[in-house]
């Protein structure tokens, strides 16, 4: 292949675009040299999974093996099986000219998504022996007897990092795409390449600091979390922030929101186009939402107990100020779920019943299957994560990342490898993956209990099993109506785990189970008209059968959760503003806490209200001049 000459005229083969990436990679490079002679890197993150706990499953399966024989023949006689298969294919490909396909990769793999993977002879030959060493390695794995289930699972996916790293496609010579980019632009790629890997080396913190997503292309309070609002609360853990009405009339009974922790809250909040808090506001709910801080070893003795207090036992005390309603309804997203039920379970133990109904979103209340996190479940890995936290105070953000990022590798980390480093590519503009980089530190105390009570001990579907605020708890006695939606394909949260955990409660469930993952099976607006989601009145102690006889309807679960919310509403009464109760503004949304800003001070007085507002119009905020929906 070589270069055309109308190529060579286009602005990248101009010397300034090369002198501009060698001058970025040497300001960089400078930059790092300098942190290294004159003071200590920064300390990186603790690896999600320790040396111990690495080691141990490979020490187990040296062992197995030296007392298996016969599958070490097994192994042997497989890979000659193989060789053979990958002979005769590609004389056949020779003979009929047409591509080999002894082995296909699997469904959503993007690796090998360039045609020439396919149409190119050597390009095929190197995929379809990769592909099948790959197959034999693990095919190996699952031969060895004796391993108990867990062992196993570490054994596949730390082995499949290490085979992940060593795919043709993370190489320049054998990556068609990356070859056929290097030869047309003479290189230059390869040097934009540099660039950007010492750029994200010194500017990002961590193992894993490669750039996922263009960080000038969103911005918190513009193009994400500018639904309207005001902060009308704030403690040490949390910013409380009330939505302003779009219609004249709404519920009487507020929604309270508790988003995870583990990330920012305005994963529910993408824009106007994915915001399912603007999708609440249109539907005629006074909408609080939970903005947690990003804490730091200040709060390091923060515990699980006092995310249940501060967080939404505080909420729920501050929206009755906020508009004179003691009953409300609430809504939890993830470990939010998980902390709502147990909120429920202590509200119940102690006769409140203010909460009138509540929605769980991909939630866990039974952590037997946690799916593909089991794998950094384990007493080496906790203990290692203990000795962190304790001694740093929090667990660093980028901690959690790399180990969610370590779950799809192929996906998450090495096609931005080859698109930054070897493409010399910026990466595109996402939401979704800028959100997913504004990761949040969880304090030390809360998070060790939260690990081992919940993951490791799987206490809480236990009735005492868990005391919160020296109250033992028992989701049993739950018995307000509950709507719970899970996703076919989340990998976080198995849906499976997630109905196992709803037959807990003790009243009333509807169950609901969207298509997609974690997040794109929550975050699924009517207008796109995705996935759709399945249905089954009928109650059923194991959820496949429940999926066998679940109905199949088209679109987003949205609109069913609107007209199961409604019954519960408690009638219709005057929009309500913000600031027009008892809670003065603190500041517009999205507030200080999402930001990684200090709160600012919480006013004493309620501001005066405008005399001419009209009830339900929007108040005037020079920082959202055009955000109302």
């Amino acid at each position: 292949m070589a270069a055309k000459a109308n190529d060579l005229a286009t602005p990248e083969f101009e010397p300034h675009v090369v002198r501009e990436s060698l001058k970025r990679a040497g300001v960089h490079g400078a930059h790092m040299l300098k942190r290294a002679v004159l003071r200590p890197l920064r300390g990186a993150p603790p690896n999600p999974a320790s040396a111990k706990s690495i080691g141990k499953p490979f020490l187990a399966l040296t062992g197995r093996l030296a007392t298996q024989p016969d599958t070490v023949l097994f192994a042997q006689i497989r890979a000659i099986r193989d060789t053979a298969e990958f002979w005769t294919g590609l004389l056949s490909s020779t003979v009929s000219n047409k591509p080999m396909a002894v082995v296909e990769p699997e469904p959503g793999d993007g690796r090998f998504r360039d045609p020439a993977w396919t149409e190119a002879k050597a390009f095929n030959v190197i995929k379809q022996a990769y592909l099948l060493s790959n197959r034999w390695i693990m095919d190996t794995l699952d031969d060895v007897r004796g391993l108990d289930d867990h062992t196993r699972l570490k054994l596949r996916f730390f082995t499949s990092q290490m085979t992940d790293a060593m795919a043709p496609s993370n190489f320049v010579l054998s990556n068609p795409e990356v070859l056929r980019e290097t030869v047309r632009s003479r290189g230059r790629n390869l040097v934009r390449g540099l660039a950007n890997l010492l750029r994200d080396l010194d500017e990002g913190a961590g193992p894993l600091p490669f750039r996922m997503t263009d960080p000038a292309a969103f911005s918190v309070g513009d193009n994400l979390a500018n639904t309207p609002g005001d902060v009308v609360f704030q403690n040490d853990l949390m910013q409380l922030i009330q939505y302003r009405p779009t219609t004249e009339t709404v519920h009487r009974r507020p929604l309270l929101v508790i988003p995870p922790w583990i990330n920012k809250y305005y994963i529910l909040d993408l824009g106007e186009k994915k915001s399912f808090i603007r999708y609440w506001v249109e539907q005629g709910h006074t909408v609080f939402v939970v903005s947690w801080v990003n804490p730091g070893v200040e709060l390091a003795h923060k515990r699980f107990e006092d995310y249940m207090l501060e967080g939404p036992i505080a909420a729920m005390d501050a929206i009755e100020q906020a508009t004179g309603e003691r009953e409300l309804n609430a809504v939890g997203y993830c470990i939010g779920g998980t902390l709502l039920g147990c909120t429920l379970a202590w509200l119940a133990a102690r006769g409140d019943d203010r909460v009138q109904s509540a929605t769980f979103l991909t939630s866990l209340m039974d952590f037997s299957d946690v799916g593909d996190l089991e794998v950094f479940i384990d007493e080496d890995a906790i203990r290692k994560l203990e000795k962190a936290m304790n001694k740093q105070g929090y667990l660093d953000g980028a901690s959690m990342a790399i180990g969610f990022n370590m779950l799809r590798a192929n996906s998450l980390i090495w096609s931005f490898y080859v698109n930054n480093y070897l493409l010399g590519r910026d990466p595109a503009p996402f939401d979704l993956l800028h959100w997913n980089c504004d990761a949040t530190r969880m304090p030390a105390a809360m998070h060790c209990y939260y690990l081992r009570n919940m993951y490791l001990n799987n206490r809480l579907r236990e009735p005492g099993g868990i005391e919160l605020a020296g109250t033992p708890i028992d989701l049993g006695k739950v018995r307000i109506p509950t709507y719970f939606v899970s996703a076919l394909e989340d990998h976080i949260a198995p849906w499976t785990s997630c109905y196992r955990g709803s037959r807990y409660l003790g009243g009333p469930v509807r169950f609901v189970l969207g298509g997609s993952g974690h997040i794109a099976g929550i975050i699924n607006p009517p207008e796109k008209k995705k996935y759709g989601y399945r249905l089954n009145d009928g109650d059923h102690a194991d959820p496949e059968e429940w999926l066998r006889e679940a109905q199949t309807h088209e679109g987003s679960w949205w609109p069913d959760w609107v007209t199961w919310a409604e019954q519960y509403g408690g009638g219709q009464v005057a929009a309500r503003m913000p600031g027009e109760g008892k809670l003065p503004l603190i500041e517009p949304a999205p507030g200080a806490y999402v930001r990684n800003q200090p709160a600012p001070p919480t006013p004493r007085k309620r501001p005066r209200r405008q005399a001419a507002r009209k009830r339900g119009a929007p108040r005037s905020n020079p920082s959202t001049p055009s955000r109302m929906a």
